[in-house]
């Protein structure tokens, strides 16, 4: 990933409310939610989750669906990777470092951070 992808996405998250539908479409998984859903769930009126929705898609961390007369959002699982995977890149100077969401994922078989 290149330093400038990098800051679109993490701009993009700079914001509650682009924070919190992006946190919402995480949760949902693959299928994601449909925009009437995220709105209701937010407390957002749909012109306003319309444009951070807008802000999301731009910096490729939302894609989005047509089904039927509905649009569904999701978020893109590959684009979080690859932006975890660029913000720990050489982390801890290189030695064995466990990751928050790795340790959640291996809950009971935890092993002991680096120092």
């Amino acid at each position: 990933m290149e330093p400038l992808d990098a800051t679109a996405k993490l701009a993009a998250l700079a914001q509650a409310t682009r924070l919190q539908v992006f946190r919402l479409l995480v949760e949902a998984g693959p299928e994601g939610r449909n925009a009437g859903a995220i709105a209701d769930a937010l407390g957002v009126p749909a012109a306003t989750l319309s444009f951070h929705v807008a802000q999301l898609t731009r910096a490729g961390l939302v894609e989005s669906r047509q089904h039927g007369r509905f649009i569904y959002y999701s978020a893109n699982f590959t684009a979080m990777d690859d932006l975890i995977a660029y913000l720990t890149d050489n982390c801890c100077q290189g030695a064995q470092c466990l990751p928050k969401t790795a340790a959640v994922a291996t809950a009971g078989k935890r092993r002991p951070r680096a120092a």
